[in-house]
Protein backbone atom coordinates (compact mmCIF):
# COMPACT_ATOMS: atom_id res chain seq x y z
CA UNK A 1 0.00 0.00 0.00
CA UNK A 2 1.46 3.34 -0.95
CA UNK A 3 1.34 6.03 1.42
CA UNK A 4 0.10 9.54 0.05
CA UNK A 5 2.98 12.32 -0.34
CA UNK A 6 2.04 15.82 -0.36
CA UNK A 7 3.37 17.12 -3.26
CA UNK A 8 6.27 20.19 -2.32
CA UNK A 9 6.70 22.57 -5.08
CA UNK A 10 7.79 26.26 -5.01
CA UNK A 11 5.38 27.40 -7.29
CA UNK A 12 1.42 27.96 -6.75
CA UNK A 13 -1.17 26.55 -7.84
CA UNK A 14 -3.62 26.58 -8.23
CA UNK A 15 -2.58 29.97 -9.09
CA UNK A 16 -3.56 33.09 -11.85
CA UNK A 17 -0.50 34.87 -13.07
CA UNK A 18 -0.42 37.91 -15.82
CA UNK A 19 1.37 37.48 -18.87
CA UNK A 20 3.23 39.54 -21.30
CA UNK A 21 5.02 38.59 -24.32
CA UNK A 22 7.61 40.23 -26.86
CA UNK A 23 8.60 39.48 -29.96
CA UNK A 24 11.87 41.82 -31.60
CA UNK A 25 11.52 43.59 -28.10
CA UNK A 26 7.85 44.76 -29.16
CA UNK A 27 5.33 44.11 -27.05
CA UNK A 28 2.72 42.15 -28.75
CA UNK A 29 0.35 40.60 -26.13
CA UNK A 30 -0.94 40.75 -22.45
CA UNK A 31 -3.06 38.01 -20.95
CA UNK A 32 -3.91 35.53 -18.52
CA UNK A 33 -1.68 32.65 -17.31
CA UNK A 34 -3.79 29.93 -15.38
CA UNK A 35 -2.04 27.13 -13.75
CA UNK A 36 -4.84 24.72 -12.21
CA UNK A 37 -2.53 21.81 -11.45
CA UNK A 38 0.82 20.19 -10.89
CA UNK A 39 0.77 16.52 -10.63
CA UNK A 40 3.47 13.64 -10.70
CA UNK A 41 5.68 16.12 -8.93
CA UNK A 42 6.10 17.43 -12.90
CA UNK A 43 3.25 17.94 -14.83
CA UNK A 44 2.15 21.54 -15.05
CA UNK A 45 -1.72 22.09 -16.72
CA UNK A 46 -3.69 25.12 -17.12
CA UNK A 47 -4.99 27.37 -19.73
CA UNK A 48 -3.57 30.47 -21.27
CA UNK A 49 -6.03 33.43 -22.36
CA UNK A 50 -4.60 36.45 -25.09
CA UNK A 51 -7.88 36.93 -26.28
CA UNK A 52 -10.63 36.35 -24.29
CA UNK A 53 -10.85 32.45 -25.07
CA UNK A 54 -8.76 30.63 -22.48
CA UNK A 55 -6.79 28.03 -24.34
CA UNK A 56 -5.50 24.81 -22.62
CA UNK A 57 -1.63 24.17 -21.87
CA UNK A 58 0.18 21.10 -20.98
CA UNK A 59 4.38 21.02 -19.58
CA UNK A 60 6.28 20.32 -17.22
CA UNK A 61 7.68 21.92 -14.25
CA UNK A 62 11.47 21.27 -12.43
CA UNK A 63 11.35 21.88 -8.84
CA UNK A 64 15.43 21.20 -8.73
CA UNK A 65 16.19 24.14 -11.43
CA UNK A 66 13.17 25.89 -11.19
CA UNK A 67 12.41 25.46 -14.88
CA UNK A 68 9.02 25.26 -16.63
CA UNK A 69 8.47 24.60 -19.87
CA UNK A 70 4.70 24.30 -21.74
CA UNK A 71 2.43 23.98 -24.94
CA UNK A 72 -0.55 25.56 -26.01
CA UNK A 73 -1.29 24.94 -29.75
CA UNK A 74 0.14 28.01 -31.29
CA UNK A 75 3.00 28.19 -28.95
CA UNK A 76 5.97 26.63 -26.65
CA UNK A 77 6.73 28.33 -23.54
CA UNK A 78 10.07 27.74 -21.86
CA UNK A 79 11.09 29.66 -18.55
CA UNK A 80 12.36 29.95 -14.17
CA UNK A 81 11.09 31.03 -11.73
CA UNK A 82 12.46 33.42 -9.27
CA UNK A 83 10.65 34.39 -6.31
CA UNK A 84 10.89 38.16 -4.89
CA UNK A 85 9.94 38.75 -1.11
CA UNK A 86 8.91 42.16 0.06
CA UNK A 87 8.33 42.52 4.01
CA UNK A 88 7.40 46.22 4.01
CA UNK A 89 4.27 44.93 1.64
CA UNK A 90 4.01 41.62 2.99
CA UNK A 91 3.83 40.26 -0.19
CA UNK A 92 5.96 37.01 -1.93
CA UNK A 93 5.90 38.25 -5.47
CA UNK A 94 6.55 34.88 -8.19
CA UNK A 95 8.07 35.48 -11.70
CA UNK A 96 8.45 33.19 -14.70
CA UNK A 97 10.23 34.43 -17.40
CA UNK A 98 11.72 32.93 -20.71
CA UNK A 99 11.37 32.83 -24.43
CA UNK A 100 8.64 31.02 -26.82
CA UNK A 101 8.36 30.12 -30.30
CA UNK A 102 4.94 30.46 -32.40
CA UNK A 103 4.40 27.40 -34.59
CA UNK A 104 1.69 26.30 -36.45
CA UNK A 105 -0.93 27.62 -37.47
CA UNK A 106 0.08 30.82 -36.10
CA UNK A 107 0.65 33.52 -38.49
CA UNK A 108 3.92 34.34 -37.02
CA UNK A 109 5.11 30.46 -36.84
CA UNK A 110 8.71 30.10 -36.41
CA UNK A 111 9.14 33.63 -34.76
CA UNK A 112 10.76 33.46 -31.49
CA UNK A 113 9.92 36.27 -28.63
CA UNK A 114 10.18 36.71 -24.86
CA UNK A 115 7.59 36.33 -21.77
CA UNK A 116 7.36 37.52 -18.47
CA UNK A 117 4.90 36.23 -16.09
CA UNK A 118 4.18 37.44 -12.46
CA UNK A 119 1.95 36.41 -9.36
CA UNK A 120 1.87 37.00 -5.94
CA UNK A 121 0.46 35.72 -2.58
CA UNK A 122 0.75 36.90 1.55
CA UNK A 123 3.87 36.77 2.75
CA UNK A 124 2.87 34.62 6.19
CA UNK A 125 6.80 33.71 6.94
CA UNK A 126 9.50 35.11 7.42
CA UNK A 127 11.17 36.66 4.57
CA UNK A 128 13.41 34.17 2.62
CA UNK A 129 14.08 35.63 -1.22
CA UNK A 130 15.50 39.27 -0.59
CA UNK A 131 17.88 39.21 -3.65
CA UNK A 132 17.71 42.75 -5.56
CA UNK A 133 14.24 44.48 -6.43
CA UNK A 134 11.81 42.14 -9.05
CA UNK A 135 11.96 43.42 -12.97
CA UNK A 136 9.90 45.90 -14.03
CA UNK A 137 7.68 43.19 -15.29
CA UNK A 138 6.34 41.93 -12.14
CA UNK A 139 4.96 45.82 -11.72
CA UNK A 140 3.18 45.89 -15.22
CA UNK A 141 1.83 42.44 -15.29
CA UNK A 142 0.69 42.41 -11.84
CA UNK A 143 -1.80 45.18 -13.07
CA UNK A 144 -3.19 42.89 -15.55
CA UNK A 145 -4.74 40.91 -12.45
CA UNK A 146 -5.83 43.70 -10.33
Amino acid sequence: MQTAQKLMVSIPFPSKWGISASIAGRPIIWGVLIINSITGNNKVSGTINFRGTPIQINGYWEENTKQISFDSPYASFFGNLIIFDDPSIRIRHFVLSGRFIMKPPSLLAGEYGTWIATTDTALTEPPIYQNGVPPAGVFLTSDILY
